[in-house]
């Protein structure tokens, strides 16, 4: 096993010591630079690469080690067989079924542009197996079913126990001591001699699952007494294991055996020398891996625009902007100054550990907002808005305050794959066109958070709807509810709030101060007027005059 890191440089030897063409890294002289995510199997030289993403570097460092440290081959002997690094172990097995699970997503989710479709590469057909998928299911398969194979393997040998031999089978045979410590002899001794027919294929498919146990240090045991094939006698059966394998096919009916036969088969598909087909090397790698960081985070957030809804339809349209703009996230969920929905916007962000969204990015990102405004005030204009969806009053011509975030991959804890850790980062970004009126359209806010990769890694590959809607939800009130603190607070956002009732006459007192009030006000409810007093507003008279009989609001 190896690991190496996305963008880093490995000298050149090395690389071609393990990768059969230069595929997978960029060649600079003497020296590679890794230029891709991925999972790598070479069927000759036996070797099983990991290339993970760079947001596992931290201060230089990956799970302790530096890059190249962790390429040396003394460290993944550590990896394989030290208890202290079973998180590593398992870590790898939800990076491969991530892209694995991106490349069965790929060829119908719509967040990936067709331009970019080259950046997913492999040799592995979309219903086909790699290695790695066989350990895992081997592995997988035996513990679901160990119970039943014992069963009918001690059925076997006690159909064999009639006039047995007990003084032969206690002087030469060790029995298995079972509940309330009863022994249990499952060879007995008798003259009465029965062929197994299922004997064979339980030789084979525990010779190759004890092949992967000693490879892969699997964390299973099996009974001592199924006959186990090893050394030169297996290296033997990869290559003959096919055709000795369907010699037996016309044996087998029951699911659990049947089951056990495919596995087998393709196992020996892989390993057999003279098949044509067989392939030298299996691999999936994807370059610019934020496109998958995209793909896992939006499963967690916005997995509903995936369905057949009218509602779903329509949230496509807003990830696909007029301009060729992409959004990564956007949901619906409620307003920050009224009881109507609002659109929250978001966008993931694959950058090493602690590095922020540079001035290229948060323009982007306040364009994403603009689009999604203007998109809903076509909608508005056309009297087909969406159902409880408010962008702009018509009495104030003010604008709702659209919500606007940045998520980063980060890692927290290499042992913590279930709690997401979503949590505020720096401070959030701000762009306007006038300074002080906050329901202007051009007046926008970006907050920043980092969230556990490997609990988006776990997720990504995992069906379990239940916890990612509990999940989604959780998130989603946090995001409004730090949202509203952020605005709540003046230090921080500049702003304070202050409301009063009107009745019928706030169109009237609009319409008189509309210049006064112009992009600082906005009505909510039926009467109420919300006004959001700028710091830099406290000395302005003619608005301090109209702030008589308002009170102090805290958005909620």
């Amino acid at each position: 096993m190896k690991i190496l890191i996305e963008g880093e440089r490995y000298s050149l030897d090395s690389l071609l010591e393990i990768f059969d063409d230069p595929k997978f890294f960029i060649q600079d002289g003497y020296f590679g630079t890794i230029n891709c995510v991925g999972y790598y199997h070479s069927l000759l030289t036996k070797n099983v690469v990991y290339i993970l993403p760079k947001v596992f570097i931290q201060e230089g460092k990956v799970f302790g080690f530096t890059p190249q440290d962790l390429f040396d081959s003394n460290l993944q002997i550590s990896f394989k067989h030290d208890s202290n690094y079973n998180w590593i172990r398992q870590l790898l097995v939800y990076f491969y079924n991530s892209l694995a699970e991106f490349k069965k997503r790929y060829r119908s989710t719509i967040i990936i542009d067709s331009s970019q479709s080259f950046e997913l590469n492999s040799n592995l057909g979309l219903n086909e197996y790699s290695y790695l998928d066989l350990v895992l299911t081997f592995t997988n398969f035996y513990k679901k079913n160990k119970n039943t194979i014992l069963y009918r393997h001690i059925e076997f040998i006690s159909n064999q126990a009639k006039k047995a031999k007990w003084e032969k089978t206690i002087r030469t045979s060790l029995p298995i001591i079972v509940s309330k410590k009863l022994p249990l002899y499952t060879e007995i001794r008798n003259n009465q001699k029965k062929v197994n027919d299922e004997e064979e294929l339980l030789s084979y498919f525990f010779s190759i699952l004890n092949h992967f146990k000693t490879e892969h240090d699997l964390p299973i045991s099996f009974d001592k007494t199924y006959r186990i094939i090893t050394g030169h006698n297996f290296e033997k059966l990869q290559r003959t294991g096919l055709s000795r394998l369907r010699k037996i096919k016309h044996r087998y009916f029951a699911d659990t055996l049947k089951r056990m036969y495919q596995l087998c088969e393709l196992y020996f598909s892989k390993t057999d020398l003279s098949s044509p087909k067989r392939k030298k090397e299996e691999f999936i790698s994807v370059r610019n891996y934020n496109i998958v960081f995209e793909d896992m985070v939006d499963k967690l957030f916005t997995e509903d625009i995936y369905d057949n809804s009218v509602d779903s339809i329509s949230i496509q349209k807003l990830k696909h902007n007029e301009d060729g703009k992409i959004i990564d996230h956007i949901f619906q969920y409620k307003s920050l100054i009224d009881t109507e929905n609002i659109f929250y916007i978001g966008d993931s962000k694959y950058y090493k550990s602690n590095a922020e969204a540079g001035k290229l990015s948060t323009y982007k990102q306040f364009t994403y907002a603009k689009n999604v405004i203007q998109h809903n005030i076509d909608l508005f204009n056309r009297n087909q808005p969406y159902p409880n969806t408010r962008y702009r009053d018509e009495t104030t011509e003010g604008y709702n305050i659209s919500p606007n975030f940045f998520i980063y991959g980060h890692l927290y804890d290499e042992n913590n794959f279930d709690t997401p850790e979503l949590i505020k980062y720096s401070a959030p970004k701000t762009s306007y066109h006038f300074e002080g009126r906050l329901f202007d359209r051009d007046t926008l806010f970006v907050l920043q958070y980092k969230i556990n990769f490997l609990f988006v890694l776990k997720s990504y590959t995992h069906s379990n709807s239940g916890r990612i809607n509990q999940f989604r939800e959780s998130a989603k009130e946090k995001f409004r509810h730090e949202f509203l603190e952020y605005f709540n607070d003046p230090s921080a956002c500049h702003y304070r709030f202050y409301e009063k009732d009107f009745g019928d006459s706030l169109p009237e007192f609009v319409n008189t101060n509309f210049k006064i009030l112009n992009g600082k006000a906005i009505k909510i409810q039926e009467s109420t007027l919300l006004l959001a007093l700028h710091e830099k507003d406290e000395i302005n008279v003619e608005l301090l005059n109209l702030l008589d009989d308002f009170t102090i609001k805290m958005l909620e």
